[in-house]
């Protein structure tokens, strides 16, 4: 990995007891909501999914809408701000609501794949050093 960047923010969500997924969220997709996400870390909560591939980590972080859309890829990450969620996309995906797109799954996208309702989230700032991938533990 490279040198920090202001732009980006390394971040690990961990699927506990199965798998952990790097993300790097993006000031530049979405300003106040990343800047917002990040002073609210670590999030821990239970996996919801909206259906379609995206499985969601409910949040009190309160933005409004930035660069909306709804029409997102695997590996995309995004910020539903009508309730706070922040969505994981495990498959393309059209959502049923405009979303703020935040970042992008850098490893362990499969990882997203075992998720099931009720599993235990945690969203945290990624370690100095740390290695990615989609590691079981």
């Amino acid at each position: 990995m490279g040198p920090p960047s202001v732009s980006r923010s390394g971040v690990v969500l961990e699927i506990r007891g199965k798998s952990r997924i790097r993300i790097d969220l993006k000031r530049h997709l979405a300003p106040g909501t990343v800047g917002e996400l990040l002073r609210a870390l670590p999030l821990d909560g239970n996996a919801h999914f909206m259906g379609g591939g995206i499985v969601c980590l409910e949040s009190a972080v309160g933005s409004g809408i930035e660069r909306a859309r709804r029409d997102f890829r695997r590996g995309d990450v995004a910020f539903y701000p009508a309730d706070g969620r922040i969505c994981f996309f495990s498959d393309d995906a059209l959502a049923p609501r405009p979303m703020s797109p935040i970042g992008r799954i850098v490893s362990g996208a499969d990882g997203l794949a075992g998720a099931r309702p009720g599993d235990l989230l945690s969203l945290r700032q990624e370690d100095a050093g740390e290695e990615g991938g989609s590691e079981t533990g």
